[in-house]
Parts: C-alpha cells; structure tokens; sequence
C-alpha cells in the first residue's frame, strides 16, 4: 500500500486525493493546507489528516476548529511520495522539501518542465516514469491534447498538430480571473506554451498551437488539425477514438451542443462535483480531407488530469503496466461514458442501480 500525501488541497488536490483514497493499492495519509476554508473542512470531514502548509498558521486551524497532525514537513517525511497540488510556482519551490526527506513528488503541469525528471502522460509515455523520482504531471491541455495524438500517431502516423484552444478564463472559484467580457488572444505570440509543453512528451512532433481567452469558467474547446501519415476515413478515426476509454465521442442527436450540456451530463449521470475525466470529442465535427484529420473537442481543466496523477504513482513505483493500471484507475474512479443517454459509464449504473 504506497501511502500518498497531497500537499495542496485546491482545485486539482482534492480531487487527487478523492481519487488516490478510491484505489486498493494506495491511501492517503495527509493533506496540507495554507488557510482552514471551506476545502479544509471538507477534508476532514472525508477523514483526511489535516497539515499545515505554513507553521505558523497552525493556530488559525484551531481557531477554525480544525485538529492540526502537523506541519507539512512531518507529512513530507511519513508519505511514499507527496503529490504536489500547489499553485504554479509553488510546487517548484517546494522541490527542496522533497529532496530534503529523500521523498519522491508528482508536480503538476503549471510547473516548469524542468522541475521534474519527466513529463508524463499515462496514454502517451507511461514506462518514461519508471523509478523516477520527481514527475510532472502535464496541464489539462496537454493532457487533452496527448490522449488525442498518442492513438492517432500509433495507428497512421502523425506529420504535422494545429490546434487553437479556446481556453477558460478561469475555474469557477477563481473570482480574480478575468476576462469579464472580451477575448484575448493568449498569449498574442505564435506558438502559445501548449504546443511546446506537448513536445516534452512527443519530442519529435511538429506542433503549432494558438491560444484564446474567453469569458467562461466550463472548460477549454480545442479545434484540431492533424495531418496524419496516411489517408484515412472520418468513420475510421472515429472508431479509433471510440476505443479510447479517455476519449468519449459524443454522439449525434444527443443535443450536447456546447460545454454547458456537457457538464449538465456529467452532473446528471452523478460525476463527482461534475467531473469529466474524459476528453469530449464531437463526434460530427470529425472530418477528414485527404490525410487532414479535423475535430472539436472539450476539456473539463479541472479534473482531466486527476487519472493521470493516479497512474504516474504507479509508474513511478512500477506497480503495474500501463495498460492495467489505466484499466484499474479507470474502473476505480468510473471513467468512461457510455453512448446511453444517460451518461453512465456500465460501473456507474450498476451501482445506481444497486442503490
């Protein structure tokens, strides 16, 4: 059992640590917070030891009523591994911690590349975190940007990745972000950051990626074009797709004409705080030209990648393939959406149906 601290219970850590606890062959022993907020509450009411981030807040928590394990440094010393959830910046400052208790971390993609041994991808490069000792877990848009390229460089070969991503102003607690009412080209310069951050973990990809900011806290939408290696069909690549568990192709006459609907789905087939876990590819908006390959797809930024964590522990500690440890987070978590209107993967209704 490889006891995981999260240190960092946002956005993404406590969806890590909700998704560390679901699995058989790990627990979590701690989490660390800054401020005793409303998420520090709610983790212990999940039963997870609370650590103070920064000592000298420790009395805040009392005050709050929230009983402190320890400080941060003391979860660093007791954990396997900690899973580093904090704020871009942050993660790369606290590598030094880790270092200092010998302690291996999973950092998240607002770090830096360099903060890690490897950037990981679970579909894309599994086996390249094997006995390392510090990953970095890629951004949401990598993540999404990854599972699409992996089987479609695997089954035609990849020449040539043209995205532009329509990206989030932010998620839908951070009231600071912006823009209210505009679009911003993000950054204004050619490539964005996403396309470079893809090639850490497809380092001989020819990728241009375009970057937007708009008004809206859902998810990011990406337009694609792929030129593939070989000629193929629009019913082609769209079976391929369907095979990836990662990947849910939304179905024609379902009415899921915008990110809007797709979280009302995952909300009404009882995802966790309306996660979507999986890529949602439009399934009539692939099309093929010659070997040009052209798709919508949509990517929930905050819980895409909390598959991804789970598996890189496993990487990192050579617990399982990748084929059976994907199978494993998968099924644990209850990734996968079916073509049912309903939205429930076959787990998902089973259960409800045992309730």
């Amino acid at each position: 059992m490889i006891r995981v601290g999260v240190n960092g219970y946002g956005t993404i850590g406590k969806r890590v640590a909700d998704a560390v606890e679901a699995q058989p062959d790990m627990e979590i022993i701690g989490v660390a917070k800054t401020q005793p907020n409303f998420e520090a509450h709610t983790a212990v009411k999940r039963g997870y030891p609370m650590y103070a981030a920064i000592p000298e807040r420790a009395p805040l928590f009392a005050e709050a009523g929230i009983e402190v394990a320890g400080e941060v440094d003391e979860l660093v010393a007791e954990a396997d591994i900690i899973v580093d959830c904090t704020p871009s910046g942050i993660g790369e400052q606290n590598r030094e911690l880790y270092e200092t208790h010998h302690t291996p971390a999973i950092f998240q993609g607002g770090e830096s590349a360099d903060v890690a041994d490897v950037s990981f991808n679970a579909r894309s490069n599994f086996d390249a975190a094997r006995d390392a000792d510090y990953v970095r877990v890629v951004s949401c848009n990598t993540t999404g940007l990854s599972r699409i390229i992996a089987p479609l460089e695997e089954e035609y070969g990849v020449e040539k990745v043209r995205a532009t991503l329509v990206r989030r102003g932010g998620d839908p607690g951070q009231n600071s972000r912006g823009p209210i009412n505009d679009i911003l080209p993000n950054p204004i310069k050619v490539p964005s950051h996403h396309g470079p951050d893809v090639k850490t973990i497809f380092p001989d990809l020819e990728i241009d990626t375009l970057g937007l900011k708009v008004p809206a806290t859902l998810m990011h939408v990406h337009a694609l074009n792929v030129t593939l290696g070989s000629d193929v069909t629009g019913a082609h690549v769209r079976q391929l797709l369907e095979q990836e568990d990662r990947v849910y192709v939304i179905p024609e006459g379902l009415g899921i004409d915008g990110a809007g609907k797709l979280k009302d789905l995952a909300l009404d087939a009882g995802r966790p705080r309306g996660d979507l876990w999986e890529n949602c590819v439009w399934g009539e908006s692939i099309g093929v030209n010659g070997r040009d390959l052209y798709l919508f797809q949509a990517i929930h930024q905050e819980s895409d990648v909390i598959p991804e964590n789970v598996d890189a522990i496993r990487a990192m500690f050579d617990l399982k393939d990748q084929k059976d440890s994907m199978a494993l987070t998968d099924r644990q978590l209850g990734v996968g959406i079916s073509g049912d209107p309903s939205g429930f993967s076959e787990q998902a209704r089973a259960e409800f149906a045992d309730d």
